[in-house]
């Protein structure tokens, strides 16, 4: 996020650059080689060219509209995504959960 980027689209991406992602807020798209073709050959055609990708409809497309593809992605982390959360969030997120299996476990707090 430090230098704006949000979103990296590839065909393939190695485990741990695609988990790391996720953890540092940016979308790692794996689409096939078809459709990355598709968008390369356009921005071939046309340099100014932008794209959009919308995380929440899970869908690409360019403001011309012939570039139009729709992607899958786990619902955890579409979640995490659209709401910012980074690992220590999504556990603040259950917090009270947390405190009520420890308070019912005999958990004592360390001070």
């Amino acid at each position: 996020l430090d230098f704006g980027i949000r979103c990296v689209i590839a065909t393939s991406f190695a485990d741990i650059f695609y988990n790391n992602c996720f953890k540092n807020g940016v979308l790692p798209l794996v689409l096939s080689p078809e459709q990355v073709r598709e968008i390369m050959d356009k921005a071939e055609f046309d340099p100014g060219m932008e794209l959009n990708v919308d995380l929440v409809s899970q869908r690409v497309w360019d403001e011309s509209e012939e570039i139009s593809i729709s992607f899958d992605i786990d619902a955890a982390r579409k979640d995490a995504l659209v709401n910012g959360l980074d690992d220590i969030g999504l556990t603040l997120r259950m917090e009270k959960d947390i405190g009520d299996y420890e308070s019912k476990h005999g958990f004592k707090a360390i001070s």
